[in-house]
C-alpha cells in the first residue's frame, strides 16, 4: 500500500495548454473545484474495485494455500514459494513508483499500471508447472503495488483538502482489510469451477472492469517534477534487493525452518549486506533517496513501534486465526459466515473510526481499537477441539473491527507530519509504512507461527508423558478405536498399530489447540500492553510539564 504517494495530489495542476484542452472528454477536475456529488460515489466505488482487484490477487492465493498443492504436485513449503515471489517485489516496488509518478506524470502512471496489471492476471492463466507461477507470481507483486497507490487516491479524489487525511484516509483504509475475508467467502464457489484457473480468472475479469474506469474517471493531476538521480536507482535497488531478500526468508523460514535451510542465512546476509551498503550510499549525499538522521529520530521510532505493535496484534485475526481453523479441519466453505461476519465488522470499525477522525476524540480509536482486540483474543485463547466457527463469530468481530479502528489515525498525523516538512520526505514516509506495514506483517505471521510451533512440541511433550498402555483409560481409548478397523483387520497387531496412530494424531491435535491457545493469550496480554503504555503515554501529553517532542519529526502516536 503506498498511502503516501497521495503526497504532491492536493497540489493544484498546471493549466491546460491550448484551447482544445477545454474539449477533452476525460479530462482531470480542477483542482479547487468541488467534485459534483454524483460523481464522488464514482470515484469511491472506482477505489474499492482498485483494492479489491489488488488484494484478492494477493488473498486468492493465501486463503486456498493447501487446495492448491494439488494442482501443482507440491508440497506446503514449494506452494508457499508463490506467496514469497508475490511479496518480494511488492514490498519496496510503492517507494519506486511515488518517484516515478511524480516526474512522469499522474494520469501516464494510472494508464500504464492497469495495463501491467491486466497483463499479469492474465499470465496467470498461462501457467504450466510451478515454476513459471513464481516467475508470473514476481510479475503480479510488482504490478501489484501501484494498483494499491490508485486505490488510495480514488479515495481521497472525491474530498476536499479538509477532510482528505480523515474521512478520506479512514475510508481507504477501511477499504483494504475486505479483500481478505472475501477472498475466503468466494473461494469455495470458484474452486468448483476449475481450481487455480478459476481464481485468477477471476482476478483478470475485475482487472478488466478496472481498466476502463482508469480512462473514465480520471485524477486530478498535480505539476511533474524531476525527482529521479542517477543514485537514486542504485539505492532504490539495494533496497529492493535487501526486502525482497527479506520477504523470502520471513514468508518461508519457518516452514523450511529457520536453521535447517543453509540459503536461509544467505538470503538474510544478502539483505544486510544490501540495506547496509544502501546506508553508507545515503549517509553522504545532500538530497539522498532516504534521510536516514530523519528516519531514525526518537519520534519516527515511536510511531514505528506503534505500527509494528498494530501489525503484531492484528495478525490474531490474518493468520493465527486462520492456521487454527485449517488445524481444526475447517474448510473455507464452512467459514463462510464466520468471514461475513468479519467484512461486516470491518465495516463497522472503520465507518466508526471515519466518525471519529472528523472529532476531537481521536486519540480514542487506538484504546477502543487495542480494548476490542485484547478481548477478542483472551476469548478465542479458551478454543478446544470442538470450537467452531459460531463460537468464534464474537471474538472475531470484535478484532475486525478492532483492526479497522486503529490504522486511519497513526498514519493521518504521522503523513501531515511528513508533508509539512517536504514533499521529499513522503519517500522517508513511505519506508516506514512499507517496513511496518508489509514487513512488519511478515515478521509477525513468521514469529506467530514459530511460536505456535514451539509450544506445540512442549505440550506434546508433555501429553505423551501422560499416554501409558498400563492407564485403563488409554487402554479403553485404544480398544474403541481398534474397533473401528475390526471388520477390515484380522491382525491384532496391526489393529493396536492403527489405534496407536489415531491417538498420535488425537495428541498431536490436542496439543496444537493449545499451542494456538497460548498463541492467542501473547497477542492478547501484548495488546493491553499497547494500551497500558498508550494511555500512560496520553496522560504523559496533557502534563504541564511535558515537551512536545521534536519539532521536525513524525510525532508520536497514542
Amino acid at each position: 500500500m503506498s498511502l503516501a504517494e497521495t503526497a504532491n495530489d492536493n497540489v493544484a495542476p498546471r493549466p491546460a495548454a491550448g484551447p482544445d484542452a477545454q474539449h477533452t472528454p476525460s479530462s482531470p477536475p480542477v483542482a479547487g473545484a468541488p467534485m459534483p456529488i454524483w460523481k464522488r460515489p464514482l470515484y469511491m466505488a472506482a477505489s474499492l474495485l482498485l483494492f479489491l482487484t489488488q488484494g484478492l490477487g494477493m488473498n486468492l492465493l493465501t486463503a486456498n494455500i493447501n487446495q492448491l498443492q494439488g494442482s501443482f504436485s507440491a508440497t506446503t513449503a514449494e506452494i508457499s514459494w508463490l506467496s514469497a515471489a508475490y511479496m518480494a517485489p511488492y514490498a519496496s516496488m510503492s517507494i519506486a513508483l511515488f518517484k516515478i509518478r511524480s516526474q512522469y506524470g499522474l494520469r501516464r502512471f494510472a494508464e500504464l499500471s492497469i495495463i501491467c496489471f491486466v497483463v499479469a492476471a492474465a499470465l496467470n492463466l498461462l501457467i504450466t508447472d510451478l515454476r513459471s507461477a513464481i516467475v508470473v507470481r514476481t510479475l503480479s507483486g510488482m504490478a501489484a503495488a501501484s494498483l494499491s497507490s490508485l486505490g488510495f487516491l480514488y479515495m481521497l479524489e472525491p474530498f476536499p483538502p479538509s477532510k482528505k487525511l480523515s474521512l478520506g484516509l479512514s475510508l481507504a483504509l477501511m477499504c483494504t482489510l475486505f479483500a481478505a475475508p472475501l477472498a475466503r467467502i468466494i473461494s469455495p464457489s470458484l474452486l468448483q469451477f476449475g481450481g487455480y484457473e478459476a481464481l485468477y480468472t477471476f482476478e483478470m475479469g475485475l482487472a478488466l472492469i478496472a481498466l476502463p474506469v482508469i480512462y473514465l474517471l480520471p485524477l486530478t493531476a498535480p505539476p511533474r517534477a524531476k525527482v529521479i538521480q542517477r543514485q537514486d536507482i542504485l539505492s532504490y535497488l539495494l533496497l529492493a534487493v535487501g526486502f525482497g531478500c527479506l520477504a523470502i526468508v520471513l514468508t518461508l523460514g519457518r516452514l523450511y525452518w529457520w536453521f535447517e535451510a543453509p540459503w536461509i542465512g544467505v538470503l538474510l546476509a544478502v539483505s544486510v549486506g544490501a540495506l547496509a551498503l544502501m546506508l553508507a550510499l545515503e549517509l553522504p549525499r545532500a538530497n539522498p533517496l532516504i534521510d536516514f538522521r530523519w528516519l531514525f529520530s526518537g519520534a519516527n521510532m515511536r510511531m514505528a513501534g506503534v505500527l509494528l505493535l498494530f501489525r503484531f496484534v492484528s495478525s490474531e485475526q490474518s493468520s493465527t486465526a486462520a492456521s487454527f481453523y485449517q488445524q481444526l479441519g475447517l474448510l473455507n466453505d464452512q467459514t463462510v459466515t464466520l468471514y461475513a461476519i468479519i467484512l461486516l465488522a470491518s465495516v463497522a470499525g472503520g465507518l466508526f473510526c471515519a466518525f471519529l477522525m472528523t472529532t476531537r476524540y481521536v486519540e480514542t480509536a487506538h484504546v477502543l481499537a487495542l480494548a476490542l482486540i485484547a478481548g477478542g483474543a483472551f476469548l478465542d485463547s479458551q478454543s478446544t477441539s470442538l470450537t467452531r466457527p459460531p463460537q468464534m463469530y464474537l471474538s472475531q468481530a470484535m478484532v475486525a473491527a478492532g483492526a479497522a479502528m486503529f490504522l486511519p489515525p497513526v498514519m493521518a498525523n504521522g503523513f501531515k507530519a511528513a508533508t509539512a516538512r517536504g514533499i521529499q520526505y513522503i519517500v522517508n514516509f513511505l519506508v516506514i509504512f512499507i517496513f511496518t506495514q508489509s514487513i512488519g506483517s511478515l515478521f509477525a505471521s513468521a514469529m506467530l507461527g514459530t511460536f505456535v510451533t514451539i509450544r506445540e512440541k512442549f505440550h506434546s511433550s508433555i501429553l505423551v508423558e501422560h499416554v501409558l498402555l498400563q492407564d485403563p483409560i488409554v487402554a479403553q481409548r485404544i480398544s474403541q478405536m481398534s474397533a473401528a478397523y475390526g471388520k477390515v483387520l484380522g491382525d491384532k497387531m496391526l489393529l493396536n498399530a492403527e489405534a496407536l496412530a489415531l491417538l498420535a494424531q488425537q495428541v498431536s491435535r490436542e496439543a496444537y489447540i493449545l499451542a494456538y491457545n497460548d498463541t492467542f493469550l501473547v497477542i492478547g496480554y501484548s495488546s493491553v500492553f499497547g494500551l497500558i503504555v498508550i494511555l500512560l503515554h496520553q496522560a504523559w501529553r496533557r502534563l504541564p510539564w511535558s515537551g512536545s517532542g521534536e519539532p521536525n519529526a513524525i510525532p508520536a502516536q497514542s
